[in-house]
């Protein structure tokens, strides 16, 4: 039975995103937000600590115990999308019923901060990160505020209803924080947070009955609710196997793209136009993918699906690859096996490149199912097989060839309106057609060995057309 599930794409793309900027200092933006919002966290943990009172006792051996265990949690976490889930509430729960509930956000941020003052001193991190701590021990404030409106400080049982009270301010001050603060500082879509947010809440939810059964039993007895830390070993263990268990995904990810780069090389070395037009269909194709939304697995799929789809023509003879004029009917036979052969090469490699494979032996086909290999119509062909197929054959219209010159773009742009529904699927001739159209995007014409490449944008190009494309 397999021991590693792979991530999907999205997570994936964005859990690797997150590391590389942990070791970064904050953009300009990105610092002035946490900043502000940092400064407005104390500021309110402070307040609260000052303005409200408790009828709780304060003992400084208790606060600081809990203090430093709130610093031991938030060294465990575990990688959710473009944030982490800290098993917080298991001390957080027991602090505001067991300690000054208005003194607990400013416990909270000295906890936090202290998690991160190692590796600040040590400067295997920026300090200003430490801003992130700072303001992700926000989240204490609107439960902290709630149970002090509604004088529920202590473990109790009939006090449940305000309890849930305090957990569902919680959740709406985080998802309102967490929406605005990843908008201000990165521009994230607020759609993406929240789906990030839901698997937090589902974490915490689960973990809260212990952090309040935690609080129930130790009433009478605070330290003794610190007791819930040896769990923090077992979470510490499952964090551990969840990181192997990424770094392995991340890790076979990057060696397929490789493998993907260095046949992409070989195919070069082997025939240097077809290498180059590689390249022009991977940047159309991916521009095209993100046009129409797909999701983070079909958009990596079609960006290996383009880099691969010629492939299987190392195996074609370089007379037929390269032949001035029509190829005949013999020519024309093996021209077409090769994104059989492509799809050989690649299910040799296995992995994530034999669904690669697929999408390469499927660019050829027709949304009609006039295509080949296989005759496949519509929806039967892979989404990224249909993208590589449009922007396979709008690049080879409108480059020079050893067997035509180019078509105009405008002429190109014709053709694919004439074939959308037969030869195209109109949806993604529709992205494709987005995408030309748009004033910021720029064709690069590759021209035969002796002439340098040059420019064509909408309309523009040479005036030669041609009657048969062969890809």
């Amino acid at each position: 039975m397999p021991t590693t599930q792979a991530l999907d794409a999205g997570t994936e793309r964005l859990i690797a995103e997150v590391r590389a900027r942990r070791e970064q200092a904050l953009p300009a933006r990105e610092r002035v937000v946490e900043a502000t919002l940092a400064a407005a966290t104390v500021a309110a943990a402070l307040a609260l600590a000052l303005v409200a009172d408790s009828d709780r006792a304060f003992s400084l051996p208790l606060a600081v115990a809990f203090t430093a265990a709130v610093g031991i949690v938030s060294r465990v976490s575990f990688a959710v999308g473009d944030g982490r889930v800290v098993p917080t509430q298991l001390v957080f729960v027991p602090m505001l019923l067991l300690l000054p509930t208005p003194l607990v956000p400013l416990l909270v941020v000295g906890g936090m901060v202290a998690s991160l003052a190692g590796p600040a001193l040590r400067k295997s991190m920026p300090r200003e990160r430490m801003l992130l701590a700072i303001n992700d021990a926000t989240f204490a404030l609107a439960p902290a505020f709630v149970l002090t409106a509604l004088g529920a400080e202590s473990p109790s049982w009939p006090r449940w209803p305000e309890y849930i009270a305090a957990l569902a301010a919680q959740f709406a001050a985080d998802t309102v924080r967490e929406t605005l603060r990843s908008y201000l500082a990165a521009g994230v879509a607020p759609r993406v947070v929240l789906q990030e947010m839901l698997e937090v809440f589902r974490i915490d939810a689960l973990l809260v009955p212990i952090g309040l059964l935690a609080a129930l039993a130790a009433a009478d007895a605070p330290a003794t609710a610190l007791l819930v830390l040896p769990l923090v070993y077992l979470l510490v263990h499952f964090s551990r196997e969840r990181e192997a268990r990424i770094n392995q995904s991340i890790e076979m990810t990057r060696s397929f793209r490789g493998t993907a780069l260095l046949l992409r090389d070989l195919l070069e070395q082997d025939d240097e136009y077809t290498g180059h037009h590689t390249e022009d269909v991977v940047d159309l194709s991916v521009r095209v993918a993100v046009r129409m939304g797909v999701s983070e697995a079909i958009k990596r799929e079609t960006e290996l699906g383009a880099l691969l789809h010629d492939i299987g023509k190392i195996h074609i003879p370089d007379a037929i690859i390269n032949k001035p004029g029509k190829l005949d009917e013999e020519e024309w036979a093996i021209m077409k096996t090769h994104t059989i052969l492509g799809q050989r090469m690649l299910d040799r490699v296995g992995g994530m490149l034999t669904r690669v494979g697929l999408l390469v032996r499927a660019s050829h086909e027709r949304y009609d199912g006039g295509g080949y290999p296989d005759g496949l119509r519509g929806e039967e062909i892979p989404l990224g097989a249909r993208i590589v197929a449009a922007c396979d054959s709008f690049n080879a219209m409108t480059t020079t060839r050893s067997y035509r010159k180019a078509l105009p773009v405008s002429h190109a742009v014709a053709e694919l309106e004439r074939c959308s529904g037969t030869q195209f699927d109109p949806a993604v001739v529709d992205a494709l057609l987005a995408v030309i159209g748009d004033p910021g995007w720029t064709l690069t014409v590759r021209e035969p060995a002796d002439k340098p490449a040059t420019d064509a944008r909408l309309g523009e190009g040479p005036a030669n057309v041609h009657d048969a494309i062969r890809a």
